[in-house]
């Protein structure tokens, strides 16, 4: 895992993720199978001495099974706050565009998510991720190559299984 320390003593994680769409133009999400099962973008952490591209290229791969195309960057986004804890260290996410090579995706990491769906940009499911769902509005909006400073939300309720 990639971890900084900024000035101030406190530690950044260094994450990706990308915004996948279909024909229809509804968006690729994740559930997480543990914690609070927040919706994310397909991703993950960058390893030691991985290029944020190659990570989300393998972080798709490992999620879905299928190869990924990434075509630019919407943003940069750091994550602060002690939404989820303050414990909890800034998270740094560079997110992508990308579209998947092949056929539909499929879970392929029970483990770290239960499931994957596709949604309108405009019919979200909650719990969603601040740079999840700030970055779908980038994306839809156009925008590439933002820098964006997001307060984690409060805790959601962790639903039972």
């Amino acid at each position: 895992m990639s971890y900084s320390t900024l000035s101030n003593g406190s530690h950044v994680t260094s994450a990706v993720a990308a915004v996948i769409e279909d024909a229809a133009g509804r968006v690729l999400l994740c559930r997480q199978a543990g914690g609070h099962q927040l919706w994310g973008l397909p991703g993950g952490r960058i390893r030691e001495a991985e290029s944020p591209v190659h990570a989300v290229i393998r972080d798709i791969r490992e999620e879905t099974g299928l190869e990924a195309e990434i075509t630019e960057l919407i943003g940069l986004y750091q994550l602060t706050g002690d939404g989820c804890g303050a414990a909890t260290p800034d998270l740094f996410v560079h997110v992508f565009r990308g579209r998947l090579d092949g056929g539909g995706p499929a879970l392929n990491a029970p483990g770290r998510i239960s499931s994957l769906a596709w949604h309108a940009p405009d019919n979200l499911p909650a719990p969603l991720t601040a740079t999840t769902r700030t970055a779908i509005a980038d994306a839809g909006a156009g925008h590439t190559g933002v820098i964006r400073e997001l307060e984690r939300d409060a805790e959601p309720e962790v639903v039972d299984a």
